[in-house]
C-alpha cells in the first residue's frame, strides 16, 4: 500500500524559509511532485522532479524561490522555500507520478501540510 506523509509546515513570517518533508511508502523511482491549494482557490502545481533528480519542473510562482530535492535512500522528498511571500499561505501537498512533466496524471497523494506565511 501506497503512502505518503508530509511534515515541516507552520507559520512563518514573509521573508523566511520552511523546508517541507514527504515520506514515501509502497513505491519508488517514481516521479514526485508538490502542490498546493490555498482557500477558495484551485490546486495548483508548484514542483516536480524525475526518479533519477536530473530533471525538475517549476510553477511559475516558485521559481527562483523554491527547490524540490528527492533522496531515494530515504525515499522522501523535500521542497525548500525560501523568500516565503503571503500568497504562498496554502496546503501543500505531495504526490507520487508514473511519468515525470507537467499535467502529469498524479495516483497517490499525501494528507497535506499547511504553511502560513504572515506579513
Amino acid at each position: 500500500q501506497v503512502q505518503l506523509v508530509e511534515s515541516g509546515g507552520g507559520l512563518v513570517q514573509a521573508g523566511g524559509s520552511l523546508r517541507l518533508s514527504c515520506a514515501v511508502s509502497g513505491r519508488t523511482l517514481h516521479a514526485m511532485g508538490w502542490f498546493r491549494q490555498a482557500p477558495g482557490k484551485e490546486r495548483e502545481f508548484v514542483a516536480t522532479i524525475d526518479w533519477s533528480s536530473a530533471y525538475t519542473l517549476y510553477g511559475d510562482s516558485v521559481k527562483g524561490r523554491f527547490t524540490i530535492s528527492r533522496d531515494n535512500a530515504k525515499n522522501t522528498v523535500y521542497l525548500q522555500m525560501n523568500n516565503l511571500k503571503p500568497e504562498d499561505t496554502a496546503v501543500y501537498y505531495c504526490a507520487t507520478s508514473r511519468q515525470f512533466g507537467y499535467n502529469r496524471k498524479y495516483d497517490y497523494w499525501g494528507q497535506g501540510t499547511q504553511v502560513t506565511v504572515s506579513s
